[in-house]
């Protein structure tokens, strides 16, 4: 009885604690009509063209008249972790870092300013060629994985942000970005 009891508590607790589908609504939320409407900028380099193709699978735009305009500065970096005996790198780190501002192509003002960004270790082994490949993999994962952390922000500000101005970033922006 006790247990039935706290459960019926839980239940009630959760239901007022105000959660939603980020996106409830489907293709017809207010989610999803935002990300259909947001144009991807060119982005600069093989890891530019990577994360724009991945965000426009991601945000898949179809027939929308754009709204916003999403600007994406791109830092890839490859750095020697371990070393070997005779003085070799034995294993790299790859890293990707992103600053993205979502523009409102209505006024030009910058509604959304944050960023993104993941890693991945890359083993280097005797063969030039299977190091290269696991440098080119470790991208192409990084992509989608930078992609989908932009898309799920922009998505948060949709839902709950759309039309006020969201604070800048406190992050700065990627070495070597202007």
């Amino acid at each position: 009885m006790r247990r039935a009891a706290l459960l019926c508590a839980a239940a009630l607790a959760l239901s007022g604690c105000g959660l939603r589908p980020l996106y409830g609504g489907g293709s017809a939320g207010p989610v999803q009509s935002m990300l259909a409407a947001v144009q991807v900028a060119p982005i600069q380099g093989q890891s530019g063209w990577l994360v724009s193709n991945a965000l426009r699978d991601r945000l898949d735009a179809g027939d929308t008249a754009p709204r916003y305009r999403l600007e994406v500065q791109l830092d890839d970096q490859i750095a020697g972790l371990g070393v070997r005996s005779d003085d070799s790198v034995a294993r790299e780190r790859r890293t990707l870092r992103a600053r993205y501002q979502l523009v409102d192509l209505s006024n030009g003002t910058v509604v959304l300013d944050a960023t993104a960004g993941s890693d991945a270790g890359i083993d280097v082994v005797g063969s030039e060629y299977a190091t290269i490949a696991a440098e080119r993999s470790a991208l192409e994962r990084l992509s989608g994985i930078v992609a989908d952390q932009i898309v799920a922000r922009v998505a948060r500000y949709a839902q709950g942000g759309q039309g006020a101005p969201a604070p800048a970033a406190a992050a700065p922006a990627p070495a070597g970005a202007q």
